[in-house]
């Protein structure tokens, strides 16, 4: 049986760039559909299913943060930002919101075809870098359960709710237990490209998670800063 190709849906209102997009994805091997706004998106979405979004920041109407807000609140479906503005603040805003990746315009589509076989490859239910789990798929650590398969974490019977960025850190330092991970290492784990040196986004996450399952922040137990050389999960919650 032929496999089914992959859907992207590109939401932009830049119509050159999502003929760009939708020619040179499609000879990827992708299924390409787009929208020029939100209004756009949802009525696409109310009748198709889609395995990737490549969702612009500034958009007519709802911005592009708003948007991915607001999907994230009801899928898990991956989501690049693009943006013609490159600052930190928005990456980091981006992620912080459920963004799987973001890109600044302009850029190379081959750069944006790798992010985008990163990013599903980070999804796919098959990717397990590190680690064994447990028989039910799921790593535990104190009294909390990260479940690889609902992509859901939970602290006994309540859930924990988390970002996408912040479970797809969560999944990766718990499927290197005990070890040291610097920040490019997290970066090319989480990301699967080259980031700047300089990028602090990782920072920002770990402090985010860090608040959401350390008894005392101060003293981090589980997600361990080493100083000089990165982080590293202790899932036995050494202090």
């Amino acid at each position: 049986m032929t496999e089914k190709p992959v859907r992207i849906l590109v939401v932009d209102d830049d119509g050159a760039l999502r003929a760009l997009l939708g020619d040179y994805l499609a000879s990827e091997g992708f299924s390409v559909a787009s929208a020029a706004d939100g209004v756009a998106m949802d009525a696409w979405l109310a009748q198709n299913e889609t395995d990737l979004i490549i969702l612009d920041l500034m958009l007519p109407g709802e911005d592009g943060l708003t948007l991915a807000r607001r999907l994230r609140a009801r899928t898990n479906v991956p989501i690049i930002m693009l943006s013609a503005r490159g600052d930190d603040v928005d990456r980091i805003v981006g992620l912080e919101v459920g963004a799987d990746d973001y890109m600044p315009k302009p850029f190379n589509p081959r750069e944006l075809l790798a992010r985008i076989r990163a990013v599903l490859r980070r999804r796919s239910p098959d990717h397990r870098p590190g680690e064994p789990v447990d028989a039910d798929g799921g790593i535990r650590f104190g009294p909390y359960r990260l479940d690889l398969n609902r992509r859901e974490l939970r602290r006994g019977d309540e859930p924990v709710v988390l970002t996408s960025g912040e479970y797809e850190l969560l999944r990766i330092l718990a499927e290197h237990p005990d070890r040291v991970l610097d920040r490019d290492r997290l970066l090319d784990l989480l990301k699967g490209y080259e980031r700047s040196p300089f990028d602090r986004s990782i920072d920002v996450q770990i402090a985010r998670l860090r608040a959401k399952v350390e008894p005392d922040t101060k003293q981090p137990r589980y997600i361990r800063t080493i100083w000089g050389k990165g982080y590293m999960f202790t899932p036995a919650g050494d202090s």
